[in-house]
């Protein structure tokens, strides 16, 4: 796809959004030209990404399967007064794993990297330094914009990727310790196993602040060494933080900066907003977008701007626990934490996946009420 052109389908960011949104393309409809451009000399970032199987289906879970290279039967929850060992199909896609299924499936015409885009516009994307590439329809993925327009908790998160000299005995993820003390409000630690003698350990703050919390460190620190596992070495370290909507207006978000742009991910409101995950919003929207007969950008800014609308009045609930959550006084906030997860294994697997029936949703309203 060259400059001048105006046909087939122009990505900006090559997060999950916009790299499922490129996959979805070359595997569903191969005919449309496609051009995804990403800052970065690598798509998908180097963070880790776990997802529940229930949260994908047909087309969806066809489409994430090459990306997932873990697998575990279930996961434990553990808390102050109880722990669980809970089954559930859980999915692990591991940093660099995004990378290589887009480089293995797209040709070297298909994407730029280490391009930074400046500017989308309805049937262009604009480069640093002035060079604008046009095409039938352009979709931005680049990640959040301005969220001033959302009300927002945010969940911080330190990840370090521990290996041990010897086997760590943790056979499947933790989802939430929170058995700890937490002098601040919620915090708890989940690891996930990638191998025998490494683990993925993080220590997951939710709260008002957006940037990383600067007892985290210690909190990790404390962690292992209640655990006994005094001899780990730290191999890599990442700092992040998810927005966790609460309330706002999500039309005035979707108006932001004037234009009539697609938007994918966090730039488009797509995630679960009770954990802060986009996977499998991404996976939906990618599918949707590959099954579109007009690739127009108005078009498609319509069609992903009604979804995104949806979901959001689809969702009131899962912000309600958010809503609980703020509301709720620094400390109460890890009992109101445990007692949703101390609801049934189902419910939990369906809040989990964003497909609770009417039940889930009146038990999951009863253990906000109370307390």
């Amino acid at each position: 796809m060259v400059r001048g052109r105006r046909e087939g389908v122009l990505i900006a960011g090559g997060g999950i959004a916009g790299c499922l949104a490129a996959l979805a393309m070359a595997r569903f409809r191969p005919e449309i030209p496609l051009l995804i451009v990403e800052e970065q000399e690598r798509f998908g970032g180097d963070c880790f990404r776990f997802l529940f199987a229930a949260e994908l289906e047909g087309e969806e879970k066809a489409l994430v399967a090459p990306l997932i290279g873990l697998h575990w039967p279930g996961y434990y929850l553990a808390f102050p007064d109880y722990s669980r060992k809970l089954k559930a199909d859980l999915g692990g896609i591991a940093p660099g794993a995004i990378h290589a299924t887009m480089i293995a499936a797209l040709r070297p015409d298909q994407y730029r990297l280490g391009t930074k885009v400046v500017a989308v516009r309805e049937d262009a994307l604009v480069l640093d330094g002035g060079e604008e590439i046009r095409a039938e329809g352009a979709i931005d993925a680049r990640g959040a914009a301005n969220l001033s327009m959302l009300d927002l908790l945010y969940e911080a998160r330190l990840e370090r990727d521990y290996v041990f000299r010897g086997p760590h005995g943790i056979d499947r993820p933790v989802i939430a310790d929170a058995t700890a003390e937490a002098a601040n409000g919620l915090s708890f630690t989940q690891l996930f196993p990638l191998a025998q003698d490494r683990l993925l350990i993080a220590d997951v703050a939710i709260g008002e602040r957006a940037q990383p919390d600067p007892q985290a460190a210690a909190r990790l620190d404390h962690y292992l060494a209640l655990r006994g596992w005094r001899k780990a070495r730290v191999e890599a370290e990442r700092n992040m933080s998810r927005p966790l909507p609460v309330g706002g207006d999500l039309d005035a978000y979707w108006r932001l900066g004037g234009a009539r742009v697609a938007r994918l991910g966090l730039r488009g409101g797509f995630l679960h907003p009770a954990t802060g995950r986009t996977i499998a919003d991404a996976a939906r929207i990618a599918v949707l977008l590959s099954r579109q007969r007009d690739f127009g950008g108005a078009t498609l800014h319509d069609v992903f701007e009604e979804e995104a609308k949806t979901l959001w009045r689809q969702r009131e609930l899962l912000r309600a626990v958010n809503a609980a959550l703020a509301a709720a006084e620094p400390v109460e906030r890890r009992a109101l934490f445990a007692r949703i997860n101390a609801l049934d294994p189902a419910t939990i697997t369906r809040f989990q996946a964003d497909r609770m029936g009417m039940v889930d949703r009146r038990k999951l309203q009863r253990a906000l009420r109370e307390g």
